[in-house]
């Protein structure tokens, strides 16, 4: 009688001492499910993201004279939305412009539908691709050369499990 106490409360105690023992040696799980980095969420505030409150923003911030990673990076964000399906107009395209000069007719013409404003904004840099949420909260960061079909994943989880936007 005695033995089956001790048994069960071995069992009982067994995940509790297991999980102490590798959370202090270190052990994780394993990498996290999201590809973008999430950032600390800061809301913005710019005239342009007013008006898109209640949308997934996605957005690239780069000078007007457009090089090649600025083109493949507006690219990726259209091709991205695309690929939602029935949940693409739930998500908005932003290029924040900086600089003299205006953009291309044709390369305007390439990503119809993607909203162009001129401002500087220091919270995003040329180098990535961002996620603003509905609420208007910086969110997330796409690395540079980011892996498309990822960024996908990322928004149809994020479209899936949100009841906002």
């Amino acid at each position: 009688m005695k033995s089956k106490l001790v048994l069960i409360a071995l069992v009982c105690a067994a995940p509790l001492v297991l999980g102490t023992a590798a959370y202090l040696l270190g052990w994780s799980p394993g990498k996290p499910g999201n590809y973008g980095e999430l950032v600390p969420p800061r809301a913005v505030s710019a005239a342009p993201f007013a008006a898109l409150r209640g949308k997934w923003v996605l957005v690239s911030a780069d000078a007007a004279a457009c090089d090649a990673y600025c083109e493949k990076k507006l690219y990726f964000m259209r091709q991205v939305r695309r690929a939602q399906g029935k949940d693409m107009e739930r998500i908005e395209r932003l290029w924040l412009v900086s600089g003299a000069g205006a953009p291309r007719a044709e390369l305007l013409a390439a990503i119809e539908g993607t909203r162009v404003v001129a401002l500087e904004d220091p919270a995003f840099t040329r180098e990535h691709i961002y996620l603003v949420d509905p609420l208007g909260n910086l969110m997330l960061r796409f690395p540079r050369d980011p892996d498309p079909s990822r960024m996908i994943k990322d928004l149809q989880r994020l479209l899936r499990y949100s009841r906002s936007g």
